[in-house]
């Protein structure tokens, strides 16, 4: 595998995405998803001119930074984030991805409080209304965006989505519109935040084309950069 290559492919790709779509390729960022990634393919990842890293598990997180992976890149949590695991990934990590219950966005603006910061988030939705995922259903999407507002310790910086998996191309160019469409919606009831609320996370190795093409401004990539991801150590989150 040549990761600078992977790298230099994938970024081609956005900006042939962007162009297509009408878009500045600048208005979209990769974040390398580096789940089960060692210390040194993500160095060698930032190396090769990946500015953002995505990690999906807390305890990959503490360890990557205890080591200094991350150096050189700025470090969002893209994965699922329980309540007790809070303190540790909160002021260590610029954007929290995955934030889908008032229990949570409570325990972030609290411990961001502790901190002395704010935080800075994205409210997930479950487009799809999968079972097995995280994320609010869209209509409860305006009530949590309202409470997000209402916390001093938290800045709402838009929205995430992780749709169906699917080997058929263009099958989650629905979802992906129905986002861009939930952002938008937000943005007008909420002016106050019109701002910072500019993020739209969604899109990964299989379908980030398409997520760009209907406005996706940040894509979630790891096998397209890392190849097929080494078994994992654990299944902790």
């Amino acid at each position: 595998m040549d990761l600078s290559q992977n790298v230099k492919t994938v970024q081609e790709k956005i900006a042939a995405a962007a162009l297509a779509a009408g878009r500045d390729p600048a208005g979209v960022t990769l974040c390398a998803a580096t789940k089960v990634q060692s210390d040194e393919a993500i160095r060698a990842a930032i190396a090769a001119g990946i500015r953002v890293c995505g990690e999906n598990r807390v305890q990959e997180l503490t360890a990557h930074l205890e080591t200094d992976a991350y150096a050189g890149a700025e470090v969002h949590f893209i994965g699922h984030l329980q309540t007790n695991k809070v303190r540790q990934v909160v002021g260590r990590v610029s954007l929290i991805h995955s934030v889908d219950s008032e229990r949570l966005l409570r325990a972030i603006d609290g411990q961001a409080e502790k901190l002395g910061i704010v935080q800075d988030i994205l409210l997930e939705v479950n487009a799809a209304r999968e079972e097995s995922k995280g994320g609010i259903p869209p209509e409860g999407l305006p009530g949590l965006a309202e409470l997000a507002l209402s916390c001093p310790h938290i800045r709402l910086r838009g929205l995430m989505a992780i749709p169906p998996v699917s080997t058929v191309p263009g099958a989650n160019r629905k979802y992906f519109a129905q986002m861009r469409h939930f952002l938008v919606d937000i943005i007008e009831k909420m002016s106050d935040n019109y701002s910072v609320m500019d993020c739209l996370s969604m899109g990964m190795s299989g379908d980030y084309e398409d997520a760009i093409a209907e406005g996706a401004t940040l894509i979630r990539v790891g096998t397209a950069l890392f190849g097929p991801r080494p078994p994992a150590a654990g299944t902790a989150h």
